[in-house]
């Protein structure tokens, strides 16, 4: 895969940790230009300077994909500076935990917002360049895209709202060359559940499961770099995801069981 991205600028949204960090690490290491969006300003910077001293090219652009005016400005300072977009990851995203008769309903507006309209927001002002390139347009999903996870209906209902926008998008847009690729990770090693907002809005820190036994943020990152190349449209990770998927497609009533009881695991909420 050396250099096969070589030319190719790629925004990645929620850079500053986790997924969206490890794509731009992946990526730049097969000579993408790089345009890293995020809140996190410090974060951001502190990647762009590594980067730069690796002689990757690279501008980092401070993004809250809540805001419309913000993601415009980002495509619009991508294309001053580059001149073309090759690859949009909608990859900025919260999560929480909490159950739904607890919690504030600011928290499921909080979680559309960032997660779906956010992807909205910046696939609608990329879209043209992205056409104009026979660009590919990814989205980081989750395994709850497409089944049940109690303590997260906000989370659940963003990722299955992302999945039905970015597959209806790749269908309106078959004759123009647009692909169209979405990503299903499972539990994934990352900042995320520290950073899961909990019934009153506040992170949850701790986090309520064995990172150790996850997929790294860098092994996802890898394997989004290769079925970007491949113009995959699904990826559904691990082998315990892909199970998952199949059972709750097959035999929704004995699923809900097993989810019910992995989720047991968890501390109380």
């Amino acid at each position: 895969m050396d250099n096969d991205f070589k030319s190719k600028v790629v925004i990645i949204t929620g850079a500053s940790s986790g997924i969206g960090k490890a794509c731009a690490y992946e990526l730049a290491k097969h000579g993408a230009t790089i345009v890293l969006a995020s809140r996190r300003e410090n974060e951001l910077i502190k990647t762009e300077t590594k980067l730069k001293k690796e002689g990757c090219d690279i501008l980092s652009v401070k993004t809250d994909v809540r805001k419309i005016d913000d993601c415009e400005r980002l495509i619009k300072r991508t294309v001053q500076e580059y001149g073309r977009i090759d690859v949009l990851i909608n990859n900025a995203g919260i999560s929480m935990r909490a159950n739904f008769e607890d919690l504030d309903l600011s928290i499921i507006k909080e979680l559309m917002d960032t997660n779906f309209y956010g992807a909205v927001y910046c696939t609608k002002f990329a879209l043209p360049y992205l056409i104009k390139q026979k660009g590919s347009l990814i989205g980081i999903s989750s395994i709850t895209g497409l089944t049940p996870l109690p303590g997260r209906t906000g989370y659940a209902a963003s990722k299955h709202a992302m999945d039905g926008f970015l597959n209806t998008l790749r269908l309106e847009n078959i004759k123009n060359g647009l692909h169209v690729l979405i990503v299903h990770p499972g539990f994934t090693s990352s900042n995320i559940r520290k950073a899961a907002l909990t019934k009153n809005g506040r992170p949850q820190i701790e986090t309520p499961r064995n990172e150790e036994r996850m997929m790294s943020s860098e092994k996802v990152a890898q394997v989004i770099a290769k079925a970007t190349l491949k113009k995959d449209n699904n990826l559904i990770l691990t082998r315990e995801g892909k199970l998952v998927v199949w059972l709750h497609k097959n035999f929704p009533n004995l699923t809900d069981r097993i989810i019910m009881y992995e989720m047991s695991k968890e501390p109380e909420l």
